[in-house]
């Protein structure tokens, strides 16, 4: 009877709890030279403590068969700061935030039966670190104000209302800065639509065809890769020509990484555009597994 009544106390706080969309947002900043090398050194310090905290974990488990919590690993981390002074000039809370990343990979791993948690290099095409909170977003000014930072001009092709959560700077591999917000706008979750056959539009993907509709409708396939492919042998020829680690072929590099990204850009822009017509116009849609 007591064991019913604590389930019933525990389902009434559920259901009372009311659960806020939560959106996310990215832009592109233009920082300085100088705001450049400071971003620079937060993601080499974000990724220096990650590799630190993740080296901990092992090693750990390794002597007493025990994991380290990521809140023992934050009280370890002043010690770090005094070993290396570079780490003072970067937002502790983003260097905290590399050890909630390590759990939660050790997490899926155990959970989801992933791969291993592997050490961050320097030269994975993507580089981040996360800000979890006291940034600021000016849509007036256009400049986003990052801790230890400053403000740093961004381009908002939207904006926004809401409280901020947590965010995350990245870097491409054609040296562009993006952040990353996201946002809780205090909306509930819609209500669910009722839908019927009549409001249902099917969706195959094909090989000769992107896509085709239940309606019969056809996308052609636009080969975007296709249309680049023969330019990107040339690039991909000068690279292989230059010397290693010579100056020439990391501006080799760098123009092959741009058309890798304007193809990118291109299907990306494809899909988005393409997706917005059945959602805007249908209740449900049925893909193909």
């Amino acid at each position: 009877m007591v064991m019913l009544c604590i389930y019933y106390k525990v389902y009434i706080l559920l259901k009372s709890i009311k659960y806020f969309m939560m959106k996310a947002f990215k832009f592109r900043l233009y920082p300085t030279i100088d705001q450049s090398n400071q971003l620079n050194q937060h993601i080499g310090s974000c990724r220096f403590v990650y590799n630190w905290a993740l080296n901990q974990k092992v090693k750990t488990y390794e002597q007493i068969g025990e994991s380290i919590s990521r809140f023992d690993l934050n009280k370890l981390i002043p010690n770090l700061k005094k070993q290396n002074p570079w780490l003072e000039e970067v937002n502790s809370q983003s260097l905290q935030g590399m050890t909630k990343q390590v759990e939660s990979a050790f997490t899926r791993f155990f959970r989801e039966k992933n791969c291993f948690p592997k050490f961050k290099s320097k030269k994975n095409p993507i580089q981040s670190f996360p800000i979890p909170q006291h940034y600021k977003v000016d849509f007036e000014n256009n400049t986003v104000k990052i801790p230890k930072i400053g403000e740093i001009n961004a381009v908002f092709h939207k904006t926004f209302k809401g409280e901020l959560k947590t965010a995350s700077i990245l870097k491409s591999c054609t040296g562009k800065y993006y952040i990353s917000i996201l946002v809780e706008d205090g909306k509930e979750f819609p209500v669910k639509q009722v839908f019927s056959e009549s409001t249902t539009i099917g969706v195959g993907v094909g090989i000769t065809d992107f896509a085709v509709t239940s309606t019969g409708e056809k996308v052609e396939n636009p080969k975007y890769l296709k249309n680049s492919l023969k330019r990107l042998k040339v690039l991909q020829r000068r690279v292989s020509r230059k010397q290693k680690g010579s100056k020439n072929r990391e501006k080799a590099k760098q123009k092959l990484a741009l058309l890798h990204e304007k193809i990118t850009n291109q299907r990306n822009d494809f899909q988005h555009k393409l997706s917005f017509k059945p959602v805007s116009e249908n209740q449900a849609i049925a893909v193909e597994l």
